[in-house]
């Protein structure tokens, strides 16, 4: 593992730097001895990644980062991964980044450019994605620019994003055969979701080229589904630098937005020196997701889902807490969530005693926790048993997964570079499973 400096940060200090910012907005960024001009982008994969020229383009463009801010670099399954630290205590409540409104690539603003393309809402809507239009238009913000390569006035940050991916969508098929089944849907669902957002025909102003080729249209979805996150108004944004944030259990900034749609990072806490900035992408007891949206493993998450996938789901178990971000195993402790242990006692109680099971049910629905606590303490031995079994069914499970995994990566790692990833995410699930086991098994 390999950590270093990237680049040093440019202040911001200008008394013209609203009008500087709106020139810089308006016509591309002159050559300079720093600042290239001579190459477009390239998505390829290998292809290195220009982090100085974006942070002058965006000292130029009047983001503003506080003393102690800095970006590095760490190598990561052979690829370069950005995010931020400090070199310089920061304190608590200091605005930790300062992102303007007129540099947010912003959703609504993508519609306002493009108008409204109906027909491609239309197909997002009847394929079930309309939820998904805002990150649409997004994409089609991103092609744009990507079409005018040096001539586009976000060159410089598109030059500096990653080009190697590790989420569900950039997974091949061999690799969604290799993973538990909650995360290999997970992941396919954002190929799904990748495949019917690449709406092309009905898009105008796209070049026939940008249209037919299917790399610029994933690299596009990536940039979107990886660096977008909520922004005011119910618009979606990515605010390049915030954007360099890394997810973290424990956050030491949050963002918001002022009334003029200005971003900021804000600190949480006193942030020490020679520490990471991180931000929070999701839940994180969750990590199957943020694997399968992101292409990280999470391992500061606390607790995983603990794998129990019923062949169906009654509104019973629902209303007992059956969830995947409830169905909790803790990584360092071994403790199990109440919504397990509930919907263990009511499998076990509809196998043995269909009438304690409603007795059981009514008392939670009651809020009734004496009658629970005492029928889970007299079914407790039958309990542990289903437990110990379903994490012995699903270790050897993952004994079968992790087999396939290693002979797939030495076999063909150049068409499954990921697969080291996973095999890292299904020894992280391991050793929870391990954990919890231990806890009732000598």
């Amino acid at each position: 593992m390999i950590t270093i400096s990237i680049a040093l940060l440019f202040s911001v200090v200008r008394d013209d730097v609203s009008a500087f910012r709106s020139t810089i907005l308006q016509q591309p960024l002159q050559k300079s001895q720093r600042i290239l001009r001579n190459t477009a982008i390239d998505i390829a994969e290998e292809t290195a990644r220009d982090i100085a020229s974006f942070q002058e383009w965006a000292s130029y463009g009047g983001i503003q980062t506080a003393n102690g801010f800095q970006l590095v670099g760490e190598e990561l399954d052979g690829y370069l991964d950005v995010s931020a630290m400090t070199t310089q205590a920061i304190s608590v409540d200091s605005t930790v980044v300062y992102v303007p409104n007129d540099m947010i690539l912003s959703s609504s603003s993508a519609m306002n450019e493009f108008g409204q393309l109906k027909e491609a809402e239309e197909l997002l809507s009847n394929n079930g994605y309309q939820s998904e239009i805002r990150q649409y238009y997004l994409m089609l913000k991103i092609l744009v620019e990507l079409e005018k390569g040096v001539d586009s006035v976000w060159f410089h940050y598109l030059n500096s994003l990653p080009r190697y991916y590790s989420n569900g969508a950039s997974m091949t098929l061999f690799c969604y055969t290799c993973i538990p089944p909650l995360l290999a849907t997970l992941c396919k669902d954002e190929r799904a979701r990748l495949n019917n957002l690449s709406v092309k025909r009905v898009v105008p102003f796209l070049s026939n080229e940008i249209k037919g080729d299917a790399k610029l249209w994933m690299w596009a979805y990536q940039v979107v589904y990886t660096r977008g996150v909520e922004g005011s108004n119910g618009d979606y944004h990515i605010c390049p630098m915030i954007d360099y944030l890394n997810h973290g259990t424990e956050t030491e900034v949050w963002v918001t937005y002022d009334d003029s749609g200005n971003c900021y990072a804000q600190a949480l806490k006193d942030i020490p020196v020679n520490s990471p900035i991180r931000m929070s992408y999701g839940d994180p007891t969750n990590p199957s997701f943020l694997l399968a949206r992101y292409g990280f493993l999470d391992k500061s998450s606390p607790a995983t889902f603990c794998k129990i996938l019923p062949s169906h789901i009654s509104e019973e178990m629902k209303n007992l807490g059956y969830a995947h971000n409830r169905m909790l195993f803790y990584k360092d402790t071994g403790d199990l969530s109440e919504e397990v242990w509930d919907i263990l006692l009511y499998t076990v109680l509809g196998q043995t005693d269909p009438a304690i099971q409603q007795q059981f049910y009514q008392a939670h629905m009651n809020e009734d926790y004496s009658t629970k606590q005492y029928i889970h303490e007299q079914y407790f031995h039958l309990t542990v048993a289903e437990l110990i079994d379903h994490i012995d069914t699903f270790l050897d499970d993952l004994d079968k997964l992790e087999r396939k995994g290693e002979y797939g990566a030495n076999a063909s790692a150049d068409e499954h570079p990921r697969l080291p990833l996973l095999l890292r995410h299904n020894q992280f699930v391991r050793d929870t499973f391990l954990t919890v086991r231990s806890n009732y098994v000598p």
